[in-house]
Protein backbone atom coordinates (compact mmCIF):
# COMPACT_ATOMS: atom_id res chain seq x y z
CA UNK A 1 0.00 0.00 0.00
CA UNK A 2 1.04 3.59 -1.06
CA UNK A 3 1.87 5.83 2.19
CA UNK A 4 3.35 8.41 0.50
CA UNK A 5 2.69 10.08 -2.87
CA UNK A 6 4.10 12.52 -3.99
CA UNK A 7 3.30 13.70 -8.24
CA UNK A 8 4.29 16.76 -10.23
CA UNK A 9 5.20 18.64 -6.97
CA UNK A 10 6.14 22.05 -8.05
CA UNK A 11 7.02 25.02 -5.34
CA UNK A 12 8.54 28.54 -5.15
CA UNK A 13 10.33 31.08 -2.90
CA UNK A 14 8.83 34.14 -3.46
CA UNK A 15 8.84 34.78 -7.61
CA UNK A 16 11.73 31.83 -7.71
CA UNK A 17 10.54 28.37 -8.61
CA UNK A 18 12.64 25.74 -6.49
CA UNK A 19 10.73 22.42 -7.86
CA UNK A 20 9.82 21.72 -10.92
CA UNK A 21 7.79 18.13 -10.84
CA UNK A 22 9.52 16.04 -8.12
CA UNK A 23 7.62 12.45 -8.43
CA UNK A 24 8.34 10.08 -5.35
CA UNK A 25 6.19 7.18 -3.90
CA UNK A 26 6.74 5.48 -0.60
CA UNK A 27 5.28 2.34 0.96
CA UNK A 28 4.80 0.71 4.57
CA UNK A 29 7.87 -0.11 6.16
CA UNK A 30 10.30 1.31 3.16
CA UNK A 31 13.46 2.80 3.49
CA UNK A 32 14.00 5.53 0.84
CA UNK A 33 16.45 7.26 -0.67
CA UNK A 34 16.47 11.19 -1.67
CA UNK A 35 19.20 11.91 -3.91
CA UNK A 36 21.17 14.35 -6.02
CA UNK A 37 23.59 17.12 -5.78
CA UNK A 38 23.24 20.17 -3.49
CA UNK A 39 20.42 23.06 -4.51
CA UNK A 40 18.82 20.39 -6.62
CA UNK A 41 15.41 20.75 -4.33
CA UNK A 42 16.34 17.67 -1.86
CA UNK A 43 15.03 19.96 1.30
CA UNK A 44 12.53 21.79 -0.29
CA UNK A 45 10.72 18.70 -1.32
CA UNK A 46 11.01 17.48 2.45
CA UNK A 47 9.55 20.98 3.62
CA UNK A 48 7.23 20.55 1.11
CA UNK A 49 5.83 16.97 2.38
CA UNK A 50 6.15 18.78 5.89
CA UNK A 51 3.34 21.53 4.76
CA UNK A 52 6.09 24.33 5.73
CA UNK A 53 6.14 25.41 1.98
CA UNK A 54 3.19 26.16 -0.12
CA UNK A 55 3.30 23.28 -3.01
CA UNK A 56 1.64 22.34 -5.78
CA UNK A 57 1.03 19.28 -7.19
CA UNK A 58 -0.39 15.73 -5.71
CA UNK A 59 0.53 15.25 -2.44
CA UNK A 60 -1.08 12.64 0.22
CA UNK A 61 -0.17 10.22 2.81
CA UNK A 62 -2.38 7.68 2.92
CA UNK A 63 -4.60 8.65 0.97
CA UNK A 64 -4.81 12.16 2.99
CA UNK A 65 -4.66 15.65 0.84
CA UNK A 66 -1.26 17.22 2.87
CA UNK A 67 -2.55 20.49 1.22
CA UNK A 68 -5.23 20.86 3.35
CA UNK A 69 -3.34 20.69 6.14
CA UNK A 70 -1.22 22.68 8.69
CA UNK A 71 2.56 21.50 9.12
CA UNK A 72 1.50 20.43 12.81
CA UNK A 73 -1.97 18.49 11.82
CA UNK A 74 0.75 16.67 8.96
CA UNK A 75 3.17 15.90 11.90
CA UNK A 76 -0.16 14.56 13.85
CA UNK A 77 -1.06 12.15 10.81
CA UNK A 78 2.39 10.18 11.24
CA UNK A 79 5.45 12.20 9.95
CA UNK A 80 8.42 12.23 11.94
CA UNK A 81 11.03 14.93 11.24
CA UNK A 82 14.61 15.17 11.65
CA UNK A 83 15.47 18.98 10.41
CA UNK A 84 19.06 19.56 8.52
CA UNK A 85 20.61 21.31 10.94
CA UNK A 86 19.04 19.67 14.07
CA UNK A 87 17.49 22.45 15.65
CA UNK A 88 16.78 20.95 19.10
CA UNK A 89 15.93 23.85 22.25
CA UNK A 90 19.25 24.84 23.80
CA UNK A 91 17.73 25.94 26.49
CA UNK A 92 15.96 22.91 27.28
CA UNK A 93 17.31 19.32 28.67
CA UNK A 94 17.47 16.12 26.51
CA UNK A 95 14.61 15.30 28.68
CA UNK A 96 12.64 17.87 28.12
CA UNK A 97 13.12 18.12 24.29
CA UNK A 98 12.49 14.43 24.33
CA UNK A 99 9.10 15.22 26.04
CA UNK A 100 8.30 18.40 24.16
CA UNK A 101 6.45 17.14 21.34
CA UNK A 102 5.80 13.13 22.69
CA UNK A 103 2.59 10.97 21.42
CA UNK A 104 1.36 7.91 22.78
CA UNK A 105 3.32 4.61 21.38
CA UNK A 106 6.15 2.44 21.61
CA UNK A 107 8.76 5.28 21.23
CA UNK A 108 9.49 6.17 24.64
CA UNK A 109 12.13 7.92 26.89
CA UNK A 110 13.16 4.63 27.76
CA UNK A 111 13.08 2.97 24.12
CA UNK A 112 15.16 6.27 22.45
CA UNK A 113 17.79 5.78 25.34
CA UNK A 114 17.97 2.10 24.64
CA UNK A 115 18.62 3.25 20.87
CA UNK A 116 21.13 5.71 22.24
CA UNK A 117 21.90 5.44 25.30
CA UNK A 118 23.79 8.60 25.59
CA UNK A 119 21.08 10.29 25.49
CA UNK A 120 19.62 8.63 28.53
CA UNK A 121 23.26 9.42 30.44
CA UNK A 122 22.17 12.92 29.68
CA UNK A 123 18.86 13.44 30.61
CA UNK A 124 18.88 16.01 32.56
CA UNK A 125 21.83 18.24 30.46
CA UNK A 126 20.89 21.22 28.59
CA UNK A 127 20.91 20.39 24.69
CA UNK A 128 23.14 23.56 24.23
CA UNK A 129 25.66 22.18 25.67
CA UNK A 130 25.97 18.97 24.07
CA UNK A 131 28.20 17.59 21.11
CA UNK A 132 27.14 18.13 17.53
CA UNK A 133 26.69 14.23 17.28
CA UNK A 134 24.67 14.35 20.58
CA UNK A 135 22.42 16.79 19.52
CA UNK A 136 21.47 15.08 15.98
CA UNK A 137 21.19 12.11 18.33
CA UNK A 138 18.52 14.28 20.49
CA UNK A 139 16.66 15.43 17.10
CA UNK A 140 16.20 11.43 15.69
CA UNK A 141 14.74 11.00 19.43
CA UNK A 142 12.78 13.83 19.21
CA UNK A 143 11.01 12.80 16.23
CA UNK A 144 10.73 9.54 16.98
CA UNK A 145 8.47 10.77 20.18
CA UNK A 146 6.09 11.86 18.13
CA UNK A 147 5.89 7.64 16.99
CA UNK A 148 6.22 8.08 13.36
CA UNK A 149 4.88 6.20 10.78
CA UNK A 150 7.11 7.95 8.67
CA UNK A 151 10.43 9.49 9.54
CA UNK A 152 12.61 11.94 7.35
CA UNK A 153 15.76 12.32 7.99
CA UNK A 154 17.76 15.49 6.50
CA UNK A 155 21.44 15.00 6.19
CA UNK A 156 21.47 13.35 9.92
CA UNK A 157 25.38 12.63 9.28
CA UNK A 158 26.62 16.20 8.13
CA UNK A 159 29.35 17.38 9.74
CA UNK A 160 29.37 14.67 12.54
CA UNK A 161 32.88 12.56 13.30
CA UNK A 162 33.16 9.47 11.38
CA UNK A 163 32.84 7.69 14.67
CA UNK A 164 29.46 9.56 15.26
CA UNK A 165 28.08 9.00 11.95
CA UNK A 166 28.84 5.35 12.17
CA UNK A 167 26.31 5.40 15.21
CA UNK A 168 23.99 6.82 13.52
CA UNK A 169 23.74 4.87 10.49
CA UNK A 170 23.64 1.57 12.75
CA UNK A 171 20.57 3.53 14.10
CA UNK A 172 19.00 3.78 11.03
CA UNK A 173 19.52 -0.08 10.35
CA UNK A 174 18.49 -0.79 13.79
CA UNK A 175 15.32 1.08 12.99
CA UNK A 176 14.78 -0.81 9.45
CA UNK A 177 15.36 -4.26 10.72
CA UNK A 178 13.27 -4.43 13.90
CA UNK A 179 10.10 -1.19 12.96
CA UNK A 180 7.84 -1.26 10.51
CA UNK A 181 8.45 2.41 10.14
CA UNK A 182 9.25 4.03 6.84
CA UNK A 183 12.25 5.98 5.81
CA UNK A 184 13.14 9.18 3.92
CA UNK A 185 17.06 9.38 3.83
CA UNK A 186 19.23 12.83 2.47
CA UNK A 187 22.29 11.88 2.99
CA UNK A 188 25.76 12.59 0.84
CA UNK A 189 27.10 8.98 1.57
CA UNK A 190 26.08 6.77 -0.99
CA UNK A 191 27.85 3.48 0.17
CA UNK A 192 25.71 3.89 2.87
CA UNK A 193 22.59 5.13 1.44
CA UNK A 194 22.79 1.41 -0.78
CA UNK A 195 23.90 -0.68 2.83
CA UNK A 196 20.19 0.04 4.09
CA UNK A 197 18.04 1.79 1.19
CA UNK A 198 15.40 -0.25 -0.97
CA UNK A 199 14.74 2.56 -3.47
CA UNK A 200 15.89 6.28 -4.70
CA UNK A 201 15.03 9.11 -5.93
CA UNK A 202 16.97 11.72 -7.82
CA UNK A 203 16.29 14.78 -8.18
CA UNK A 204 18.08 17.16 -10.49
CA UNK A 205 17.22 20.92 -10.79
CA UNK A 206 14.13 20.68 -8.84
CA UNK A 207 12.52 18.10 -10.67
CA UNK A 208 12.76 13.76 -10.54
CA UNK A 209 15.25 12.24 -12.78
CA UNK A 210 15.53 8.77 -12.28
CA UNK A 211 13.43 6.44 -9.46
CA UNK A 212 13.75 2.69 -9.08
CA UNK A 213 15.56 0.47 -6.62
CA UNK A 214 18.37 0.78 -5.00
CA UNK A 215 20.21 -1.90 -6.98
CA UNK A 216 19.50 -0.78 -10.28
CA UNK A 217 21.17 2.58 -9.36
CA UNK A 218 24.42 2.01 -12.03
CA UNK A 219 28.02 4.15 -11.45
CA UNK A 220 26.81 6.13 -14.86
CA UNK A 221 23.60 7.25 -13.30
CA UNK A 222 25.01 8.31 -9.75
CA UNK A 223 28.37 9.95 -11.53
CA UNK A 224 25.72 11.77 -13.71
CA UNK A 225 23.25 13.07 -10.78
CA UNK A 226 24.71 12.56 -7.72
CA UNK A 227 28.34 12.52 -7.70
CA UNK A 228 30.90 15.43 -7.34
Amino acid sequence: MTLLNVENLTAHYGSSQALFGVDLQMAEGEVTALMGRNGMGKSTTVKAICQMISAKGTLTFEGQNLHALPSHKVARLGIGLVPEGRRCFAQLTVQENLIAAARAGDWTLQTVADLFPRLGERADQRAGSLSGGEQQMLAIGRALMTNPRLLILDEATEGLAPIVRQEIWTAVRKLKSETGMAILLIDKSIKELASVCDKAVILARGKTVWSGDMGDLSSDISEKFVGV
